[in-house]
């Protein structure tokens, strides 16, 4: 029997990584697609010696060729963490613009289902809590987060209307705060930011009052509940994530016992528009595909934790990323 193929881009990133490991392990020949921005092959090179895996080297914002059929596209390609779509805004913008764009086309051509990375971010600094997928959101398009939040929000109209219009079928998700191994540790996102600085023997920076919260999901439910998703009938958007929430300033501490380190939290301003509240409605994903979390933040940060520790020692150095000046264009 033919194996059916998928193309997933942002493929050398976190979640793009386990992505294609998930889709190996199903016996899909799985073409990964990455411009390496902020993707690592690292991530990756584990699988290149399998003939069921291609990698192509290409910016999805530019016309997007794979040669052969598809059954399935993931858009997964986007700068994920504040460090970097800050950096690279315009980039940001596009990814989530012209590369959406690029790849329904291509979905359309194939006649293959697609399924798009959304975020929690649509719903900007929530006025409900937790967020359902009938919140509108409370986002500032012109505010430092919203070449991020915009794009999104851009994205997910585009899908639909592909939807609507051309009977493309389409799937969203709506990812929440996600951890696991191959998360870079320099990238700004709250998690690697405080394993890192506890490694280095630094106190852990909390932004704002530590008021604020998150919900932390483990990448192996993620991805399992995004392959749900994609092999299920609903075209609306679904929220995964963990609606386990926690305080930044008491999972600060959570770090900080998990690493036996002496440190103490210091506090500095919060970052414009950033959310007071993020924690995932998660009854369209119980109730249409079955799935709800099963790793608890206990286990899923000591394997984070073990993988980071091994890290080799230039990769806890808090250095500046790549120089992205020449993408803002």
């Amino acid at each position: 029997m033919e194996r059916k193929r998928v193309l997933i881009t942002g493929a050398a990133g976190f979640l793009g990584s386990h992505l294609c490991d998930r889709f190996i392990k199903e016996d899909y020949h799985v073409i990964a697609m990455d411009n390496l921005i902020t993707g690592d092959l690292q991530n990756i090179e584990h699988l290149f010696s399998l003939e069921n895996f291609e990698f192509c080297h290409h910016d999805v914002s530019k016309y997007v060729y794979v040669p052969g059929k598809l059954d399935y596209i993931l858009h997964f390609a986007s700068p994920a963490s504040p460090i970097d779509y800050l950096k690279i805004p315009i980039q940001t913008l596009k990814v989530g613009s012209l590369g959406t764009h690029n790849l329904l086309g291509l979905a359309k051509n194939k006649n293959a289902r697609m399924i798009i990375a959304s975020t929690s971010e649509v719903y900007g600094d929530p006025s409900v809590n937790p967020q359902p997928e009938e919140y509108w959101g409370n986002v500032n398009p012109v505010g430092p987060r919203g070449v991020y939040d915009e794009a999104k929000r851009f994205q997910e109209a585009m899908t639909m209307a592909y939807h609507t219009f051309h009977g493309l079928e389409t799937r969203i998700v709506r990812i929440f705060n996600t951890y696991g191994p191959r998360m870079r540790l320099n990238d700004g996102r709250v998690l690697p930011a405080f394993i890192g600085q506890a490694l280095r023997g630094e106190d852990l920076t909390v932004f704002g009052d530590g008021s604020q919260t998150r919900s932390f999901c483990y990448v192996d439910d993620l991805v399992e509940g995004i392959y749900r998703l994609l092999l299920s009938d609903y075209s609306q958007p679904v929220n995964i994530g963990n609606p386990d929430e926690i305080t930044i300033g008491q999972f600060a501490e959570e770090i900080i016992k998990l690493t036996g380190t002496t440190q103490k939290v210091i506090y500095k301003e919060l970052p414009t528009d950033d959310p007071k509240q993020r924690r995932p409605d998660i009854t369209k994903a119980r109730a249409i595909l079955d799935w709800e979390p099963k790793v608890n933040r206990a286990d899923g940060l000591k394997i984070t934790y073990e993988y980071f520790k091994n890290l080799p020692a230039e990769a806890l150095v808090n250095k500046e990323h790549k120089d992205f000046t020449t993408y803002n264009r």
